[in-house]
């Protein structure tokens, strides 16, 4: 079953079309972006979420200290590292707050995912490569260059209803994180958000919907 995450929620609106559609996880960006939340928000928003949604907090180049005040007080279960976090700041992360840690990798080649499997993380998240900064740029890449990856990673990158099949059976993926591809005008859309779930649980089985 491929895992499903949708990233970036903002709205109270955001969490009832999740805990509708059930994706596996969603994000929260606490990171410089148009989708950044503030830990207070994101809190008010985890306690309305459905508890069986694991929440993943996504950051770049964040002090350790901050993100363990935001894990302490029950905000996220995953973090998410979209910088320029190196092994040394992996396994301190790892070894103070004892939570699964997901490697962002912009790729440019499979020399890039070749690296990042050096890393002692616990997930990959292959994205598209921007020379703008960590953010999404919300276009693919080139699939190819994912071949025989040991890491369980997440494909990104330009993810929607029209193309999330044939990027899960080209790639197979353990799974698939999409933002921007359940958005209209830069807000997350509740239709959108369902249809894309119930493609991918179709295809590869699995998951829930309903909870509240």
């Amino acid at each position: 079953m491929t895992k499903i995450k949708i990233c970036g929620l903002t709205r109270e609106c955001d969490i009832d079309a999740v805990n509708d559609a059930y994706p596996d996880y969603v994000g929260f960006v606490f990171a410089d972006s148009k989708r950044r939340i503030t830990p207070q928000a994101a809190l008010k928003l985890r306690e309305r979420l459905s508890k069986r949604i694991q929440t993943v907090g996504v950051f770049v180049d964040e002090s350790i200290e901050q993100i363990d005040d935001i894990c302490a007080k029950g905000i996220i279960d995953v973090i998410q590292l979209h910088g320029h976090e190196n092994q040394a700041y992996i396994e301190r992360l790892q070894e103070k707050l004892g939570k699964p840690v997901i490697k962002a990798v912009r790729v440019r080649s499979r020399e890039t995912i070749e690296a990042a499997e050096t890393l002692n993380c616990n997930y990959l998240l292959l994205d598209s490569y921007s020379d703008k900064g960590a953010g999404g740029t919300g276009e693919t890449f080139d699939w190819k260059v994912i071949n025989e990856v040991r890491t369980p990673f997440f494909l990104a990158g330009g993810l929607n209803s029209l193309n999330i099949l044939q990027a899960i059976r080209t790639v197979k993926p353990f799974g698939v994180d999409i933002s921007s591809g359940v958005e209209i005008d830069g807000f997350k859309d509740r239709d959108k958000i369902a249809e894309i779930v119930d493609l991918i649980r179709k295809e590869t089985g699995g998951g829930e919907t309903g909870e509240q």
